[in-house]
């Protein structure tokens, strides 16, 4: 072959007699001749050479830096932006030890593109030397407010059990804990706090002192200090603006900071610019555990609230619920102060503007009832009623993923896709696709996604107030009504004892419902008495003419085990009669013990089950059961029965008369 070719004398190359005989084609060159141009070519794609003399350089040329949406402030070096500074030094003052320093040494950005990005350092004041630790002499990396993207690539690159879904959601895990530790949450019992909150039986608040929460977070702050970068998300909650809080959750973890991303209300790049110091703060060390010998301390997990600091510690515990669950707890202490009732309840609003709030524990079908096609989504879980209407407090939905399916809740299933995270999923390791009835890791899998992935939500996420308050209960006891209208006495008694029944687990071959009662529908994040919380959600009701109902979504004709389910489709017209309004002309009747009024006809409903009595073969079951459950909630109420709402408790004694009698 290497002889096959040749120059001639004029500059021409030509194969050889031997390749011609090959029949392959004459190929020729001239030297000196001109180029092609365009007109001579039929296609030409030919670019211009780049102008990169490294990878590197081409590489950085692949992403731009974002541009500040309003100009700076004037500054003495006009390279240097003010805003960013200014974060920083908020963000050091937060992380500042209480003892040794006054803040650590930060630079925005990704440590492992610090040659390649400029950033704004900055550094708190010298300290003396007795008071300078390590972490004084490193700098630390804050990624502030990253984007989902960004987000993502850091949970993938760094933080195992991280994946991207099938629908491109983030699969996450939350370690030991998937779920939340009651038990191991604490607030700091001071000489304000004392009369204020609601301490004792049936409490959700376990006390520590301001010196113990102090260990804690010095704890916390030298975890999050010591790493080589950390999480920051400036956000709010509250839709209504002259009421939002300005909050900052400080992380170890791009899976929290995503997750709280989607939770709470995302500022728009100019809020951000001026956001400032913020009004609670949030320290999560999660992935470090609390000293056990630390005085109040019972495990490796501890979770507390200061609310005369605004700040929250999170230690020896990585679920993420924690985070969402605590911000809930400070806005039930924070809006009453302003004469805003915060409240645990979805809400919806018809095309026409009136509002409905539901309330109810989980599997009562609270979230599946308030997500209604022909309604706006206002929000799913946690709201605020004042003077102006209701309004979210989120930013975002925390849905329950067992047994998810598209055909049971659409909206859900096309919520989960690219920047969701999914929590605790189980999954195929070669599609990537959920298998969403695995319970493999835990029962309790979630989605957290934005409330812009709810096609029909309303935003922002505001409403006028609402006319109607609908309490859910899951009877599995069979007794109850599927739908009742109740009086403002009545409200504010069911609301206080916050009913549903849960199923137990098989013994015997027997199965026994299981009576659960949650203060008002949320026992575990309210800061005050519930009769606080019930007056004012009394007073809000009676100036505004909202009708207050009690669903059913439980059994029917028997109990759990010799009854049957309320079909969703006759639950669903019920709620449609109560946002129609043609329940409010109904004729109705009273039933004993409960006391509560029954209409004669819902359209769309088999009157038989309207009244419980009719679906039961068994008469004397059915009331022996009605008294057996009637029992139930008196004794309950016992916990509340000492407390006076106003200044002559007359309140107190007609909620008390709107109970169930004993015969």
């Amino acid at each position: 072959m290497a002889g096959n070719g040749n120059e001639n004398g004029n500059g021409e190359f030509s194969f050889s007699a031997s390749a011609a005989r090959d029949a392959l084609p004459r190929i020729t060159t001239e030297k000196g001749g001109k180029s092609p141009t365009s007109a001579d070519v039929c296609h030409d794609d030919t670019a211009s050479r780049v102008n990169f003399q490294t990878i590197d350089e081409l590489h950085s040329r692949q992403i731009k830096r974002s541009a500040p949406t309003t100009p700076p402030k004037e500054a003495s070096n006009p390279s240097t932006p003010v805003s960013g500074e200014t974060m920083l030094q908020s963000v050091s003052a937060s992380l500042a030890s209480l003892t040794r320093e006054t803040g650590p040494k930060l630079i925005r950005g990704d440590p492992t593109s610090a040659a390649k990005v400029a950033h704004v350092p900055h550094t708190p004041p010298a300290a003396s030397a007795a008071d300078v630790s390590d972490s004084a002499l490193k700098f630390t990396h804050v990624l502030h407010n990253l984007s989902p993207a960004e987000l993502y690539e850091q949970a993938i690159k760094y933080e195992k059990g991280s994946f991207v879904t099938s629908t491109g959601a983030l699969a996450t895990l939350s370690g030991a804990k998937t779920g939340r530790s009651p038990k191991d949450k604490r607030v700091v019992k001071d000489e304000t706090t004392a009369a204020e909150l609601w301490w004792g039986k049936g409490s959700p608040n376990i006390e520590m002192d301001e010196q113990t929460f102090l260990v804690n977070r010095e704890r916390a702050v030298d975890y999050l200090n010591s790493l080589e970068k950390v999480f920051v998300n400036d956000q709010y909650l509250n839709w209504d603006p002259e009421n939002r809080i300005k909050v900052r959750i400080v992380s170890a973890r791009a899976y929290h900071s995503l997750f709280m991303h989607n939770m709470c209300i995302r500022p728009t790049a100019e809020e951000l610019e001026n956001f400032g110091t913020p009004d609670f703060t949030i320290y999560n060390a999660g992935k470090f555990p609390c000293n056990r010998f630390t005085h109040y301390m019972t495990s490796s997990t501890s979770v507390d609230i200061n609310l005369g600091r605004r700040e929250m510690v999170i230690l020896g515990t990585q679920y993420a619920g924690e985070m969402k669950k605590g911000l809930f707890g400070v806005m039930h202490y924070l809006m009453p102060k302003r004469k805003i009732l915060s409240l645990h309840s979805g809400c919806n609003m018809g095309k026409d503007g009136d509002v409905a709030l539901f309330f109810g524990l989980s599997g009562t079908g609270k979230t599946t009832l308030s997500t209604d096609h022909n309604r706006y989504l206002i929000g799913d879980d946690e709201h605020c009623w004042s003077d102006a209407g209701v309004s979210n407090i989120e930013g975002g939905c925390y849905a329950k993923c067992i047994d998810l399916a598209r055909e049971k809740e659409p909206d859900i299933w096309n919520a989960i896709k690219f920047g969701t995270v999914l929590e605790n999923v189980v999954f195929d390791e070669h599609t990537r696709e959920v298998d969403y009835t695995d319970k493999s890791v835990t029962e309790n899998t979630r989605a957290a996604y934005p409330i812009e992935y709810i096609p029909n939500s309303k935003i922002p996420c505001v409403g006028p107030h609402p006319k109607n308050v609908i309490l859910l209960a899951c009877d599995a006891f069979g007794v109850l009504p599927p739908i009742s209208k109740l009086n403002l006495a009545q409200t504010m008694y069911h609301f206080i004892s916050g009913y549903t029944a849960l199923v137990a687990g098989t013994e015997e071959g027997v199965k026994e419902p299981r009576a659960t009662f949650s203060a008002c529908f949320g026992a575990a994040f309210i800061m005050l008495h519930p009769t606080k919380y019930a007056a004012m959600l009394a007073e809000k009701m009676q100036a505004q003419g909202a009708t207050g109902w009690l669903v059913n979504t439980g059994w029917s004709g028997g109990s759990y085990g010799s009854g049957s389910r309320i079909k969703l489709a006759y639950t669903r017209k019920i709620i449609d009669a109560i946002h129609s309004g043609s329940l409010l002309n109904a004729t109705y009747h009273k039933t004993e013990i409960f006391g509560l009024e029954i209409p004669n006809e819902v359209e769309g409903v088999p009157s038989e089950i309207l009244e419980p009595i009719n679906a039961w073969e068994n008469k004397e079951a059915y009331k022996d059961t009605l008294l057996k459950l009637a029992g139930l909630f008196r004794s309950n109420f016992e916990t509340f029965t000492s407390h006076k709402i106003g200044e002559d408790g007359k309140l107190t004694e007609e909620i008390l008369a709107a109970g169930p009698t004993s015969k």
